[in-house]
């Protein structure tokens, strides 16, 4: 791409900006363009695996679930049917003509092998790509670029976001575009509507024992919404809404069309942290998971014959609890579900050993167990897609479980 070309573009998507870390110089861009392109979509907030993909053959799960399932596929309002075992939120119907071309699939019971349940901690656990080492200071994405062969240059890498995330630190250089979502998601997202009005703090103003009682009670819901606000806002690690990712994503299409050297892709997305009222088919679970949906039907299109060549991974930090809590959401979990899509992906299919929900299975007598370790989906991803040797991959993951889960074509 000539610099006047390139410089349209940038003015084109708001304003991009070079971020580079490290010493390492800009190189010459690679005459012969990247043939093989990754993106890494991140949910923050620890998106509920459970009603993304719903294990609906499986009784427990409606059993602790009584408010906040997904109904079974051919009831109203039911999942739409992957596989016989699991159904897709119905949220997510746009996703289905993936699902049947076979460039979609999912790994369920996926996630880290660390059982932290801090948004915090689990984050950047994910994003170095080395969970439990606290003291790793760039991300696997940025190991994955310095990896590749060939010349290098500073539009290898495209993060859309206020600010650069650990998955892209390291010594190679990134370009950052602001996002059309804007800036994190906030507490108010919960969309809490005030439980009491002005007119019954003056009714129980008094000194008897229900007026106290009343005040008490709003005591103790303003500490609990103040929490769940703090936690809200940590989750959200300053990633917009998903309110613009189809936006985000458009643009994203745009620029690898303009310029093929483009190698990796990446966006994070706030408001999946549903403690209270998730809602199933619909609710705040349902109308981020629409949006969602509708921005990851627009790399197909958009890409057009280029999204032959691109894989696309759906993470998030950890799960949710298996059982409801008495908010009518769910709390921190563990095992989650990892989305895979593109044109080499080996599609159609749910990955993965699925452990159940019994409460003989759960992790820690709460939570759905982790039997697939996301660095071995992300590295049979760099194996197989990106070229990476079995050395670079055990750079970028070091300390991986050496098996690999396959879901890419032959």
């Amino acid at each position: 791409m000539r610099r006047r070309d390139f410089l349209n573009s940038a003015a084109a998507f708001g304003g991009l900006a070079f971020v580079r870390i490290g010493s390492r110089a800009w190189a010459a861009q690679n005459p012969n363009g990247a043939s093989q392109r990754l993106v890494v979509v991140f949910l923050r907030g620890a998106v509920d695996g459970l009603n993304v993909v719903i294990p609906h053959a499986e009784p427990t799960y409606y059993r602790v679930r009584p408010t906040i399932a997904v109904p079974p596929p051919g009831h109203q309002g039911g999942g739409l049917d992957l596989d016989g075992q699991f159904a897709l939120h119905p949220q997510l119907a746009s996703l289905m003509p993936m699902w049947k071309d076979r460039s979609l699939a999912f790994v369920h019971a996926c996630g880290s092998p660390d059982e932290s349940r801090s948004h915090f901690q689990a984050q950047a656990y994910m994003e170095s790509g080395t969970p439990g080492v606290r003291t790793t200071d760039d991300g696997w994405l940025n190991r994955t670029l310095a990896a590749l062969p060939g010349l290098h240059n500073p539009t290898e890498a495209v993060n859309f976001g206020p600010a650069m995330p650990l998955i892209l630190r390291g010594t190679m250089p990134v370009a950052s575009l602001p996002s059309a979502g804007g800036g994190g998601a906030r507490g108010g997202e919960m969309a809490s509507a005030p439980i009491f009005h002005a007119g019954f703090d003056t009714m129980y103003s008094g000194a008897d024992s229900l007026s106290v009682a009343y005040r008490e009670g709003q005591s103790a819901h303003a500490r609990l919404m103040s929490d769940l606000e703090q936690d809200m806002s940590e989750a959200a690690n300053g990633a917009p809404s998903p309110i613009g990712f189809a936006k985000d994503v458009a643009h994203f299409c745009q620029m690898v069309r303009k310029d093929p050297t483009i190698q990796v892709g990446f966006f994070a997305l706030s408001g999946w942290d549903h403690h209270v009222h998730e809602g199933s088919v619909q609710g705040i679970l349902a109308n981020h998971l629409r949006q969602l949906g509708q921005g990851l039907a627009g790399f197909p299109q958009g890409l057009g014959e280029k999204y032959a060549n691109t894989v696309i991974l759906v993470v998030s930090e950890f799960g949710r609890t298996a059982r409801e809590n008495g908010n009518a959401g769910t709390d921190h979990g563990h095992g989650n579900v990892m989305w895979v899509m593109g044109g080499p992906v080996q599609g159609g299919k749910v990955y993965g050993q699925w452990p159940g929900l019994a409460e003989e299975h759960l992790y820690q007598g709460r939570d759905l167990a982790v039997t697939t370790d996301f660095r071995t989906v992300a590295g049979s991803v760099l194996a197989g897609h990106m070229k990476l040797s079995e050395t670079a991959v055990a750079q970028v993951f070091p300390g991986a479980p050496k098996a690999a889960l396959t879901v890419l074509r032959a």
